[in-house]
């Protein structure tokens, strides 16, 4: 089984990103892949999901980036977007911190729901830096490889683009996006929102506002951001 073969990509994303596929370093991934699907391990996300956040958000959709680091490891969580979490699963906490600053900076009330894909289809790419992991394994996946494919997104979206806000939630966060030109973009940093973290400064940052602040002063925003939030789930 290769889960990199025949990839199917978003067209925007697919000229941009498929010439990575043939580089040194996916093979080695591919390999690693190979061996844990071949060793009966259980994988997150599905296979078909592992490129959600592309295939959700075109490349030139885009107008804000959150980066996360690597899938959630448990059963039924992950589906290829950062963060987010399908229908009818528990909302983990991190999300649930995600929720609250959302509420105290734009007053929307907590969705039911963990699931982000609304976010995903009005321009937020919602972006892991490791895009797999073994059931049950935090960080099992990361080092393989998917952090340099990855990192050739941030960079492709820092060259490409401009006027966009990339959303850096702790320290991991915070490296990939080292090189992003903050004369182009809105970078917003702040802990990660986490239980462990949240309390020091995330909760408070005031991200949302901020950033639709900043893309109506570009015009990122299309007729329908204008008036409702780019971050609405309701």
């Amino acid at each position: 089984m290769d889960p990199t073969e025949n990839v199917k990509l978003e067209p925007s994303w697919k000229n941009r990103l498929l010439p990575e596929f043939n580089k040194p370093y996916m093979a080695q991934l591919r390999n690693f892949l190979k061996k844990e699907y071949s060793l009966k391990k259980t994988i997150y996300p599905h296979t078909n999901q592992y490129f959600n956040a592309f295939n959700t958000t075109p490349f030139e959709k885009v107008k804000v980036v959150i980066l996360g680091q690597d899938p959630y490891h448990g059963h039924g969580q992950a589906h290829g977007l950062s963060f987010s979490v399908p229908e009818n699963i528990k909302i983990p906490p991190s999300l649930r911190n995600i929720f609250t600053e959302l509420k105290n900076d734009l007053g929307q009330e907590p969705p039911r729901s963990g699931n982000l894909t609304q976010w995903a289809h009005s321009g937020v790419l919602l972006l892991n830096a490791v895009l797999t992991v073994e059931a049950g394994q935090p960080g099992s996946h990361q080092g393989k490889g998917w952090e340099t494919f990855t990192d050739h997104v941030v960079e492709v979206l820092n060259h490409e683009r401009k006027n966009l806000v990339f959303m850096l939630w702790g320290s991991y966060a915070q490296e990939k996006g080292i090189k992003i030109n903050r004369e182009k973009h809105l970078v917003l940093m702040a802990p990660h929102p986490s239980p462990f973290s949240a309390h020091r400064g995330f909760l408070g940052c005031k991200h949302f506002s901020k950033a639709e602040t900043y893309l109506k002063q570009f015009g990122n925003l299309g007729e329908f951001e204008k008036t409702k939030s780019i971050f609405s789930l309701s």
